[in-house]
């Protein structure tokens, strides 16, 4: 007979003592069973006493907290959040050096800890570790200690930022300004003023003033420091105001840097990145390339005034800018003397540029997006790359076939795709690692990867003999070529251009025509009948894929507050498909993370139900990541007994997809993800053909045999990777 619900065996240790093998009772108050456990070692004043977690973080058990106790866990007793913050506060405080060293580096393990920390803090701690830091006297290790538990107790939000005095900023900023500081004191400076900045309005200016971006370049050599250098620098560049972000443009005739884009853009900074972070000799972990993603989102944000600036017509420096076009092309001969021949001319002219509207081109700017910023980029084309320009311009000008591609309309309509696909505009994804190395290749990507993308429009235009009605199929055709491209992640934007150049017209339609076999073939009687039969052993062969990814195990991420500091954890299912372990790691792993390090778990017979979305615990709980799309879309839930949930933020959508078709098979519920649709699709047509091209070799007897009642054994291996 099973134990009740409400009884945990746990094992509860002390150093020096035999353990204690013990039932709890989860009705009975937390104190009743501490006391109960010190009297079986003889310990007086129980109310000193507090049980912790003998693996993993060691966290103090509370009445709020000890439901996620199980079965088999190993406690162990401890003097008691209140009296442990009051001894470390007046240990830290000592006149011997190794006794504070101790303290301090006791202090830094025990911070994480929600009861602790609010212990400490109510002791005034926090001043007390501040003074430390504003003194100048701490070095080294002891230095080290004292910022991790600063970091720490602040993260757990009990403190405001707002708090800070302006002498700690100094001293906190002085570590990073010298030239010679400890790694890890600097990591933890660098980490101390990011939060600042991203948590405190008023401190960003504080920060700013002793912090500038030019002087974090110089870390970024620092293999050690680079993702906390980024991260800092993303977030000055994030939380700095619209008016230091964005410049109003003097003349748009003049190529545009505003002060946060002229620093992002300068080649120090992008040669530093791209030849010490990305093309270093380290891998890229999952939370430098996050840092690259938000540095490439936010410096093509800057892009967003311009794209939704619409143009003045009656402005006579933005015509300017349309004069200079057609200069350009036309190179501005045969000016006629006369006011209405000298319009007619120029409306011929802007028909042959492609502008819709020829008697005034300044029109076409007036819809947003892409407003202004799809004249920065022609301008930028016609000065940059003027060959190219006059070569496209000329070349469909002349022609009078009705074939002709109108270069002002496609370059306004590109602008706005190209913001669509880099979603210009829009605020970095959590847990995104999507980041292009070819954008930090040039100084100025944003406009080579339009030149790039107008001369294939261009290209695809001709391939497809278009004419102005097809548009805008002409336009769906370029948008893909363009995401396929980009989908392979060319690390320079030659690369770009070969991949562009390999998906021509013709094997985009081939890609096509490959994608839709899958849904257009087969469709007779008697071949849907052969596809209901092979249906249920593929759909069983997809499970035991999932099952044997999930037995692999997948890392994931700890969303919190402090992404520079973020903690992974990793979870795998057990080889009988019994029971999920789960344990925190200190870094993202590299391989199979063994079951022995993994201290947690749950029976997969204790699984209620596999939940996603809106419906995760998690995401009702963090109303910022409740307001985040592909956060959302990624997270899932294992709600088991008793009323518990295992929280999950998948690293991208097809490890989602693996997790919670996993999760269904282990609860017998159906795999309803994209991923299984496309992979059932995709192999039920190659089994099919495969058994239809052995049809085709049959000899046929005279007499043919009966006809078997089951289908003949499914033998069809698959290697899925």
């Amino acid at each position: 007979m099973p134990p009740p619900a409400d009884i945990v065996k746990v094992a509860i240790e002390w150093p020096g003592a035999n353990a204690q093998l013990i039932e709890m009772d989860q009705k009975r108050p937390l104190t009743s069973i501490i006391r109960e456990v010190c009297d079986g070692w003889s310990l007086s004043g129980s109310e000193q006493f507090a049980l912790r977690y003998a693996d993993g973080a060691q966290l103090y058990i509370t009445e709020q907290s000890r439901c996620e106790i199980k079965n088999g866990t190993i406690l162990r007793l401890a003097i008691s959040p209140g009296r442990a913050a009051r001894q470390l506060l007046e240990r830290t405080q000592s006149h011997g050096i190794d006794a504070r060293l101790e303290a301090l580096k006791e202090l830094a393990k025990l911070s994480a800890d929600p009861t602790f920390a609010a212990e400490f803090v109510n002791m005034e701690g926090m001043g007390t570790l501040a003074r430390l830091v504003e003194s100048g006297t701490h070095f080294g290790e002891m230095l080290a200690f004292t910022l991790t538990a600063f970091l720490e107790l602040m993260d757990h939000g009990i403190v405001s930022w707002d708090l800070i005095s302006l002498s700690f900023i100094k001293q906190i900023a002085s570590y990073v300004n010298q030239p010679m500081v400890d790694v890890s004191i600097l990591q933890r400076s660098l980490a101390i003023l990011e939060s600042m900045v991203l948590n405190s309005h008023s401190l960003y200016h504080r920060v700013a003033q002793e912090i500038t971006v030019g002087q974090l370049i110089g870390h970024l050599s620092n293999q050690e420091i680079q993702t906390y250098a980024i991260a800092l620098i993303n977030a000055l560049f994030l939380k700095a105001p619209e008016d230091r972000r964005q410049e109003v443009y003097a003349n748009p005739l003049e190529q545009h840097l505003t002060e946060m884009a002229s620093t992002l853009a300068q080649k120090h900074l992008r040669s530093i990145i791209l030849n010490h972070v990305i093309r270093g000799n380290r891998p890229i972990k999952a939370e430098m390339a996050h840092q690259l993603y938000v540095l490439q989102v936010l410096t093509f944000n800057l892009l967003e005034e311009r794209m939704m600036t619409k143009m003045d017509p009656n402005d006579q420096t933005q015509r300017d800018v349309i004069f200079e076009l057609r200069r350009i092309a036309f190179d501005g001969e045969n000016e006629p003397t006369g006011t209405e021949k000298r319009k007619a001319l120029y409306a011929k002219d802007y028909k042959m540029l492609g502008f819709t509207n020829h008697l005034n081109p300044a029109m076409d700017f007036t819809q947003t997006p892409p407003g202004m910023l799809a004249l920065d980029n022609m301008l930028y084309l016609a000065k940059v790359h003027q060959d190219t320009y006059i070569r496209i311009v000329l070349e469909n000008s002349s022609r009078e076939d009705k074939h002709e591609c109108p270069f002002g309309r496609c370059a306004i309509d590109l602008t706005r795709i190209l913001c669509e696909i880099l979603q210009v505009g829009e605020l970095p994804n959590e847990g995104c690692n999507d980041y292009h190395p070819m954008f930090f290749t040039h100084d100025r990507a944003w406009e080579e990867f339009f030149c790039i993308c107008i001369q294939l429009l261009n290209k695809t235009w001709k391939e497809m003999r278009a004419t102005p009605e097809d548009f805008n199929k002409v336009m769906q055709v370029v948008r893909e070529q363009i995401t396929r491209a980009l989908a392979m992640k060319p690390s320079s934007l030659d690369q770009l251009k070969n991949k562009l150049r390999g998906l021509n017209y013709s094997e985009i339609l081939r890609l096509r025509q490959s994608e839709r076999m899958s849904q257009d073939d087969f469709h007779s009687p008697p071949i849907i009948e052969l596809r209901e039969r092979i249906q249920p052993e593929i759909l069983e062969l997809i499970k035991q894929q999932r099952l044997h990814r999930l037995c692999e195990g997948s890392c994931f991420r700890k969303v919190g507050n402090r992404r520079r500091q973020e903690k992974f954890w990793f979870c795998r299912l057990s080889l009988n498909h019994k029971v999920l372990h789960y344990g925190d790691l200190d870094e993202s792993p590299q391989g199979e993370v063994p079951f022995e390090m993994l201290s947690d778990k749950i029976l997969v017979s204790d699984m209620k139900s596999v939940v996603t979305g809106k419906d995760c615990p998690h995401m009702k709980e963090k109303s910022a990541l409740k307001q985040n799309k592909e956060v959302l879309e990624l997270a899932f839930s294992v709600l088991y007994d008793p009323d518990e949930a295992l929280n999950f933020v998948a690293p991208n959508k097809y490890e989602y997809c693996i997790w919670t078709d996993g999760l269904y098979a282990l609860l017998g519920r159906e795999m309803s993800s994209d991923l299984t649709r496309s992979d059932l699709d995709t192999l039920i047509s190659m089994e099919m053909k495969l058994r239809l091209l052995d049809l085709e070799n049959i000899t046929i007897p005279e007499a043919p045999p009966p006809i078997p009642k089951e289908p003949s054994s499914y033998n069809f291996t698959y290697n899925y990777s």
